[in-house]
This record gives structure tokens, sequence and C-alpha cells, in this order.
């Protein structure tokens, strides 16, 4: 089983004899069998009298490339899911496996005021950073060996008609709301356990830097933005300039030009650096979905202390019934229980024990069984996230230096055209 350990930064590491997320993502999932993408976005009305109201669907295909995968309904699949349905199918799943930290969705809206994008919801560029992000939530749980195999996924992705009929009628509407009333009371553990309170700060740690990473992105794009932008006054003023010079105008003109085109570099590179935000936001959300795990196992934990509570209580309440001060008339008048009296107490009072000793037995196994799933999928997560966040600031570098070779180029076009001039 992985270990996690704190020393001055929070690790997860495996046994030289465990599997590394990397060989449990080589096991057999969906991905191996099948091919999912989300294709298109498409606007539409609502049927009822109020026609101003609209929503989005996307368009999920699916193509079975394993001949010998039965579990599909039918070998290519095309259909059409509300973003609601994406969180019916993410809440089902968070139910079902507790202990598995679950792939984010992307915002369904912009939840962060720092963000400098627009709030519209049907604007095209922001319907499509959500289709990419609902594509990578699906290839994510396709990619997860045990979330891959469930039933309702399969579904999903390929079930027409009937499938919200179908996973209602699994219940975990009413799981669902009983947990997160478990969860809503904050937990006190008298002895809680070190490995998920490590957890359970990083994911704390990381939620605030991956904050504050993208707040600082977000404020150096709006200056960026801004800048680049005023280099557009620089070619109006060229080119104005150029209309009153005879000598200097073709070199002015031109100058204007690149300044033009240095100013409109900086549109679509925002665009590709939001794309970059959106996997740094995935993570984001992620540290929170850590977080769930931790706070559903000390639930776990509570309920296992409250079971040893009870199973200590009857214990003692069993040894007062033998030694005759089980009833509190008896304490204060002297009586005792005759010995007939104490054996029918005492019968009863196993009785508990016995049902209370089934209890603690059931609730450590719980919570034995979900932390050790519950390590295997931090471990699963730390890697994912080690890997991916390597990527995605690597891709961030190359971005912004991609920029600044066109915005030399351009200066280096300007300063010939300068140079050029009689």
């Amino acid at each position: 089983m992985a270990e996690i350990f704190h020393n001055g930064n929070y690790q997860i590491v495996s046994n030289a004899n465990d599997m590394t997320t990397l060989d449990i993502q080589k096991q057999n999932s969906l991905l191996d069998h099948m091919e999912i993408a989300i294709v298109e976005a498409e606007k539409r009305a609502n049927g009822g009298l109020n026609l101003r109201e609209f929503y989005t669907v996307y368009l999920v295909e699916t193509k079975v490339v394993d001949p010998d995968f039965r579990e599909a309904l039918t070998t290519i699949s095309s259909l059409w899911r509300r973003y609601t349905e994406f969180e019916m199918l993410r809440a089902y799943l968070e139910v079902t496996y507790p202990f598995v930290v679950l792939p984010s969705l992307p915002e369904k809206k912009v939840l962060y005021a720092w963000q400098k994008v627009t709030t519209d919801t049907f604007d095209p560029d922001f319907v499509d950073r959500r289709r990419a992000g609902l594509e990578n939530f699906l290839l994510r749980v396709a990619a997860h060996p045990i979330l891959s195999r469930d039933k309702h996924l399969m579904g999903f992705l390929q079930q027409r008609e009937g499938w919200k009929e179908s996973i209602k009628e699994s219940g975990y509407l009413q799981l669902a709301e009983n947990k997160l009333k478990a969860l809503s009371v904050a937990v006190r553990l008298r002895k809680p356990d070190k490995r998920f309170e490590t957890v359970k700060c990083y994911g704390v740690e990381l939620q605030n830097n991956l904050g504050n990473l993208l707040r600082v992105r977000a404020r150096c794009a709006e200056r960026q933005y801004s800048l680049y932008k005023l280099h557009a006054n620089y070619g109006r003023v060229f080119s104005e300039w150029s209309a009153i010079e005879k000598e200097l105008g073709d070199g002015l003109q031109k100058s204007g030009h690149y300044m033009d085109s240095l100013a409109a570099t900086i549109d679509s590179h925002l665009e590709e650096e939001e794309l970059i935000a959106d996997q740094l936001k995935e993570w984001l959300f992620g540290a929170s979905a850590l977080q769930a795990v931790v706070r559903r196992r000390e639930a776990l934990q509570l309920v296992k202390d409250e079971a040893t509570d009870n199973l200590t209580s009857a214990y003692d309440q069993k040894d007062k019934v033998l030694q005759g001060k089980s009833g509190l008339m008896s304490r204060l008048f002297g009586s005792v229980d005759s010995e007939e009296m104490r054996e029918v107490k005492a019968n009863q009072m196993e009785q508990r024990i016995v049902q209370a000793e089934v209890i603690d037995k059931e609730t450590h196994e719980d919570l034995t069984s979900f932390s050790s799933k519950a390590l295997m999928e931090i471990d699963r997560f730390q890697q994912q996230k080690n890997v991916d966040l390597k990527e995605t600031l690597t891709a961030y570098c190359i971005l912004q230096f991609k920029l600044a070779r066109k915005s030399l180029q351009s200066w280096q076009h300007i300063k010939q055209c300068l140079e050029g001039m009689p």
C-alpha cells in the first residue's frame, strides 16, 4: 500500500512492490476498447412557451475499436448530452465510488471574478472550451480501471433513451442526500489518521496555490492585453504621419502595419492561454475532490468511533448488572436485584454486546477497506497531477516564448523599415 509522509513538502510514495499510477492506468479500461470524443456543441431552445430560454447540448461520439468487446451496446454511437447530464453522471459516480478522487467537470459558468473571460455561457469560445473540458472528463473516467466498468457510464455513452430514468432508479440521489447530511457536520476525530490529515492539508494548500497562480495569470493577461493593444495607437499615428511625409511616408506606413500586426497577435495568444488556464483549473477543482475523499473517510471513522463507544458502554453496563448496580434506585436506596433478575439483565446485555460487536466489526472493515482504496486513488491522483501540471506549465512557458518571438520579429521588421527610410 502506498504510504504518505510529510517532510517539508507533501509527497506520496509507493513501495517498491506496489504498482504506480502509470501501471494502474495500463490495466484494462474502457479506453482500451473504445474511442470517445465530443465533436461539437449546439445551442437549442426549450420547447415550452418561453422560447427565450436556451441550453447547450454536446455531441458524444463513441467507436468500438476492439471487436471482442461485448460490453458495448453498439459498435458506433452518437448522441447529444446536456451539461446537467454530465453533472448527474459525476454525482452518481461520487456516491457509488466514494473512495475515488473523481475527475472534475469544467465550469458551467464563470465562477471567479478574477477570470477575464466572457460571462456569456453561449459565447462560442466559452462553449468550445467547456466542450473540451467535458471530453477530458469522459476520457479520464474511461481511463480509470474501476469507473470505466460501470454500466451507467456505458449507458451515458451509448444509451439514447431512458438513461436518466435508469440512473435515478439506482437510488443515488437518496444516498447522496444522506451522505451530504453526514458530511455537513463538522468532524472532530479523537485520533485522526495522520496519513489522511496530511492529504487534507495538502489539498487545501494545493487549492490555495493554484488559485493564487490563476489570479496572477489573469492579472498578467489583462495587462499584457492592454499593452499590446496600445501598440495599435502607434500604428494609427504612423499611418496618419506617413500621409504628410514624402520621403519618410513609405517607411512610416509599413511600420504602422507591423504595429497593427503586433497588436493583433495578443488575441490568438490569449485564447490559447485560456485553454492552459482551464487545465490548471481542472486540478484546482481536483484539490476539492481530494479533500472530499478525506471528509468521507472522516465520516466513516466517526461512525466507527461511535460503534466502539457503544460496545464499550455495553461492556460497562454488563459489569454493573453483574455487580447489582444497574439501576439508579438500587444505588440510592440500597436495594439489590435478585439473582434471577441479574441473570435476565445480563442475558439482555449479552445480546446487546453481540450486536454491538457485529456493528463494530463491520464499521472497522468498512473503514479499513475505504482507507486502503482511497490511498491507492490518492496515489493515482498525485502521479497524474504531477505529469499533467508539468506538461501544462511547460506549455505555458512555450506559449510565452512564441509570443515573445513573434513580437521580436515584428520589432525587427519595424527596425528595418525605419532604417530603410532615406
